[in-house]
């Protein structure tokens, strides 16, 4: 099943199945299916055309998700890099932006990179 260009999972249940759109988490889907009067325990699979249909045109007139979102984060980032604030310089650097500390714990940002080999000691072969 595909809504907003994404495929959506048949077998979950549609308060679930609608958090795999970026940008929709649990409590805005939630939302969604109140305002559109849809039972949040109904398999996605069991949605009509027509509740598919009012959960599209809900979502499209009320919040920005997927592509529009992604480009409205790319461009404040961008704003950030071209007003040259520390924010920007971190993203430009590719360091954590937020406030953790760097000394350990940014391998994720950084690429995972180790600089030591081991304790430095060498281990002494039994003869």
């Amino acid at each position: 099943m595909r809504l907003l260009g994404i495929n959506i999972p048949d077998n979950k249940r549609v308060e679930i199945s609608l958090t795999y759109l970026y940008g929709v988490g649990r409590t805005l889907s939630r939302d969604i299916l109140k305002n559109t009067k849809i039972d949040m325990d109904k398999r996605a699979k069991d949605l009509t055309a027509d509740e598919l249909n009012k959960i599209k045109e809900y979502i499209e007139k009320n919040y920005k998700v997927e592509g529009e979102l992604k480009q409205i984060i790319k461009q404040n980032i961008g704003m950030l890099k071209d007003l040259q604030t520390y924010r920007g310089a971190r993203h430009m650097r590719r360091l954590p932006v937020r406030g953790q500390r760097t000394k350990t714990n940014s391998r994720t940002v950084r690429g995972n990179v180790r600089k030591t080999a081991g304790s430095g000691k060498r281990k002494i072969e039994l003869k």
